[in-house]
C-alpha cells in the first residue's frame, strides 16, 4: 500500500500554524458530541409545536423528507462541490483541503468527518434556506423542524457512515454494498458513485457506472 494511505503513514500536513493544523483533524466522536444534542434539540421543538392530533403525521413523514433532502444534498455536495476541479493554484489547494486530503490519504482516521469549521456553517446556510423554503416560500412552518431535524440527522449518519466505509470490515448487507460503492469511487472511478449513504441519485443522474456485460 503507498504510504501516503497506509493506515499508520503520518497524516498529510495542510497548514503550517500548529493551531489550524490542529483544527483540521476531527474525531468521529466529535459529530456525534457536537450535532446529537442539536438534532435532539430541533425533535424537541418539533414536538412541542406539531398539534396532538397530527403528531405522528407530521413528524415521521417531516424526518423521512428530512433525510430524502439530506440524500440529495449529500450527492450534489459531493459530486459539485468536493469535486470541482479549479484552475488557480489558489483554488486548488483550497479543494484539495476540503476533500482533496481525503483521496489522497483515504484511510486517515482523523480527516474522515466534516471538521466543525466547515460543518457550523454549513448547518446555519441549510437552516436559512430550509426557514426560507419550508416557513416562508411554502408557508407550512409546522414542517420547518421535523424537516429540519431529519436533515440532521441524515448528515450525522452520513458522517458515522463514511467513517465505517473506511474503517469497518461489514461483508454483507446493505453496509456492505454502500463499502463497495464508496471503494469504488475512491479507486476506479473517481468521478461517478458519488452517494455514500444512498446510490439513488447516482442512478438518477447516470453517474452509476453501467454494469459490465459478460462476454458470450
Amino acid at each position: 500500500m503507498n504510504e501516503r494511505t497506509g493506515r499508520d503513514s503520518e497524516p498529510i500536513r495542510l497548514f503550517k500554524s500548529d493551531i489550524l493544523e490542529f483544527f483540521s483533524h476531527v474525531s468521529p466522536i466529535t459529530v456525534l458530541v457536537l450535532w446529537t444534542p442539536v438534532a435532539v434539540l430541533f425533535l424537541v421543538l418539533a414536538l412541542v409545536e406539531i398539534p396532538q392530533e397530527t403528531f405522528p403525521y407530521y413528524l415521521i413523514i417531516g424526518l423521512l423528507l428530512g433525510w430524502f433532502v439530506w440524500t440529495f444534498a449529500e450527492y450534489t455536495m459531493h459530486r459539485f462541490i468536493f469535486h470541482f476541479h479549479p484552475k488557480t493554484e489558489r483554488l486548488k489547494r483550497m479543494f484539495f483541503m476540503v476533500h482533496g486530503v481525503h483521496h489522497a490519504q483515504p484511510l486517515c482516521r482523523t480527516r474522515l468527518v466534516m471538521p466543525p469549521a466547515m460543518s457550523i456553517p454549513l448547518a446555519i446556510l441549510f437552516y436559512g434556506i430550509f426557514y426560507l423554503v419550508v416557513s416562508v416560500a411554502l408557508g407550512a412552518p409546522l414542517w420547518f423542524y421535523p424537516v429540519f431535524t431529519g436533515f440532521l440527522g441524515g448528515y450525522i449518519v452520513y458522517d458515522m457512515l463514511h467513517y465505517n466505509l473506511h474503517h469497518g470490515k461489514k461483508k454483507a448487507g446493505y453496509l456492505a454494498m454502500c463499502r463497495y460503492q464508496h471503494m469504488q469511487h475512491h479507486g476506479t472511478c473517481p468521478n461517478m458513485r458519488f452517494g455514500v449513504t444512498s446510490p439513488l441519485w447516482d442512478y438518477v443522474f447516470g453517474t452509476m457506472p453501467k454494469p459490465m456485460k459478460k462476454a458470450s
